[in-house]
């Protein structure tokens, strides 16, 4: 039989160790050890261990010939839902043996996959009370999912609906008397986790709600997108069933109240909470009543408006440092209601940020904290016990801090000064000048690692610091006027040193932030001749490729010239790669080598188009270097949005890699299956400029799209 796991004569009374199952032993945990209650966990409400029997040989047989039966591939649909339907029928009062089985639990799978709606309500209606034991067993929590996943799909059939809540009701009312053991479970939470998301009426297998990837969060920290759980996915949503997810949620919640302690620190129980209150994401009301909950308050101090008692909110505080509860909290700050969030700052998290910062994991609760701040208010709080703490963070490794705060300061408008000075200020001192700024803050690491940090040095050949990366380019989106000294850094850089970053996928970021800020073109322009005779090489290059359009953009017509020029010398070369069609095109290389006359024109008449518009409708210095982006993405029709994209192509690890921290370990689990344990301001009026200069250029630009590669570009 060949269903994934190859069957061996006679071996289903072995488990996938090799160990021989004992016939009326207990359900094991997946690693060959007994399965025992959840040693915090001891009350009357606890089930009664399942014992689990052998498959009788008979039995075995039938399903073996089952298997044999779908491998021949000799039937058709109607005929294939026939005797899933029958072979299930098979299976009653067998569920839990058959589904725990290592060899029949694939054949069940695919029963349970090819079967009609009838048979497979059927099957989990027979299971139900046993269904938390079927989910803690290594074999039978992919039978469960399977059952789930199969749900799924039948709920888009309106007529079904009934049938189906029935059958989940049953399921829900049996977990909810003791849901903490298979909370705990690391193949039982998995399974809990896919209950949650059919109830809520997401995809089962949807990454937002099983463990969000550090480089989304990262992205969403720092203003790169829009959250995932701000209700803008409600395209992805099909038929759920509310008051079931209701009734799961606050039944899990009551019965586990005692063991909170214990579920905050444990890593799989904390991956269902992190899943059950992004589902609640929007529902003020439910949170409102379970996010306390989680917290440790009691009701009595809800009640006095106390939120939480001192000693608990101490104990609470410290639990953050754990890597499962810094997890959850992260969920909890950026779910959580205002009024709600505010309580956490002001009477559970205040005086504690700079202790938690400085910790490997609870700095990314204070990441969390900084993210989601609503109001200057509560900036002002969190700038008051972190805004002098700039260069301790970053000497101890905590950048990302730093990165929340300027992202955070960004979008609420304030602080933008005092955010720019600080991180100048920790990366230098008064008695030196600006000209190395930048270069510390590209090689974070490599600085604060030196002992003496005055006679530091360009690292050459050293991989530019990630976090560093995105901080630079998150100050050059600052206005000019307070960023000054950062733009006197980068425009001073020697000239190898501006080649090297630009050579780096990481440092190339920062100088296309530069490129794109209210620079005056003069300093832009002094930056980009110091690459003069690399554009060649650096077009090449992926990432480099991006850097060298900046620059074509940023130049006149003279500097367009020699870009153009040195494409041409490899042009050849530069069309067989992946993004060289595309940059060949956007700089109309063909044109210039072969009707170069024609080409300076059409350059000289866009540029003229351009101070023409702006002559128009008024213009400063600062309105002039940020609608230059603007006219050079009009000629090339180029979305709003596709700036904001993550780019998957160019040197992935970007975001990803900084999340450096990260000390949970939720890659843990049974085989085949990846455990997860791990701005818009300003741009009412910039969006109708670029309109504007779009219509005005288009009856003499031609429209030109994008390559892909541009689609996939990540943008500060």
């Amino acid at each position: 039989m060949k269903m994934g796991k190859k069957a061996k004569k006679g071996n289903s009374g072995f488990d996938d160790n090799g160990y021989k199952k004992n016939a009326t032993s207990q359900v094991t945990d997946g690693t060959g050890k007994f399965k025992k209650s959840f040693k915090h966990h001891q009350n009357s409400d606890s089930q009664a261990p399942v014992i689990r029997k052998q498959v009788e040989p008979e039995t075995a047989k039938y399903f073996s010939e089952i298997a044999n039966l779908f491998e021949s591939q000799g039937m058709d649909v109607e005929e294939r839902s026939v005797i899933c339907g029958n072979a299930l029928e098979e299976a009653r009062g067998k569920e839990f043996e058959l589904a725990t089985d290592y060899i029949i639990s694939n054949t069940l799978q695919t029963l349970l996959d090819g079967c009609n709606l009838d048979n497979l309500c059927s099957f989990l209606r027979g299971c139900a009370n046993i269904i938390p034991a079927i989910a803690m067993d290594r074999s039978g929590s992919h039978v469960a999912e399977t059952a789930f996943k199969s749900l799924a799909r039948h709920v888009r059939d309106t007529e079904a609906y009934t049938i189906i809540e029935e059958t989940l009701k049953m399921i829900c009312k049996v977990i909810v008397v003791n849901p903490l053991d298979l909370m705990c479970n690391c193949y039982g939470s998995h399974v809990l986790r896919s209950l949650l998301c059919l109830c809520k009426g997401v995809p089962l297998d949807s990454p937002e709600f099983h463990g969000a990837k550090g480089s989304k969060v990262l992205a969403e920290r720092l203003n790169l997108k829009v959250s995932h759980l701000d209700g803008n996915d409600s395209q992805h949503l099909q038929q759920g069933f509310p008051s079931l997810l209701k009734f799961l949620v606050s039944g899990m919640m009551n019965c586990t109240k005692e063991d909170m302690k214990t579920l905050q620190v444990d890593q799989y129980s904390s991956l269902v909470l992190q899943t059950a209150l992004k589902l609640l994401a929007g529902n003020d009301q439910e949170l409102l009543h379970i996010i306390p909950v989680l917290l440790g308050c009691n009701k009595e101090n809800l009640a006095e408006g106390k939120f939480i008692d001192m000693i608990i909110a101490g104990e609470t505080v410290e639990s953050m440092k754990e890597p499962a509860f810094s997890h959850l909290m992260e969920v909890i700050l950026e779910v959580a209601p205002e009024s709600l969030y505010n309580n956490m700052l002001t009477k559970l998290l205040k005086n504690s940020l700079f202790e938690l910062s400085s910790h490997p994991c609870g700095n990314f609760v204070v990441q969390a904290l900084i993210s989601h701040a609503r109001t200057k208010d509560q900036m002002e709080l969190i700038w008051e016990e972190l805004g002098l703490k700039f260069a301790d963070l970053l000497g101890m490794g905590r950048s990302g801090v730093i990165a929340s705060l300027i992202a955070a300061c960004q979008r609420l408008q304030t602080h933008e000064y005092k955010c720019c000075e600080a991180l100048a200020t920790a990366v230098g001192s008064k008695n030196e000048t600006s000209k190395f700024i930048v270069p510390r803050i590209l090689f974070l690491d490599s600085y604060f690692s030196y002992d003496d940090k005055s006679s530091w040095s360009w690292p050459g050949g050293a991989k530019m610091h990630v976090m560093g990366s995105l901080i630079l380019q998150a100050i050059f989106k600052f206005q000019s006027e307070w960023i000054q000294p950062y733009i006197l850094s980068v425009t001073s850089m020697d000239a190898e040193h501006v080649l090297e970053a630009a050579q780096d996928a990481r440092g190339a970021r920062v100088i296309e932030a530069f490129l794109a800020s209210d620079a005056s073109t003069k300093q832009k322009r002094r930056l980009v001749v110091k690459l003069r005779g690399h554009f060649g090489e650096l077009a090449m290059n992926l990432s480099g490729s991006f850097t060298v359009e900046r620059c074509f953009n940023a130049g006149n017509l003279s500097l367009r010239e020699a870009i153009a020029s040195e494409l041409l010398a490899v042009r050849t070369e530069l069309s067989k790669t992946k993004q060289g069609p595309h940059l060949l095109r956007t700089l109309d290389i063909d044109r210039y080598a072969t009707k170069p006359d024609q080409w300076r024109s059409k350059q000289a008449s866009k540029q003229s188009a351009y101070n023409e518009f702006f002559v128009a409708f008024g213009s400063s210095e600062s309105k002039s270097t940020k609608s230059n982006k603007l006219l050079y993405n009009a000629s090339m029709d180029t979305s709003e949005h596709e700036e904001l994209n993550i780019k998957k192509d160019i040197d992935g690890s970007l975001i990803s890699t900084s999340v450096v921290d990260d000390t949970s370990s939720e890659k843990k689990g049974r085989k085949k299956r990846k455990r997860d344990v791990a701005s818009e301001d300003a741009v009412g009026s910039n969006r109708a400029i670029e309109k504007a200069v779009k219509n005005f250029l288009s009856s003499s630009t031609p429209d030109k799209k994008r390559h892909n590669a541009s689609n996939q570009r990540l943008k500060i």
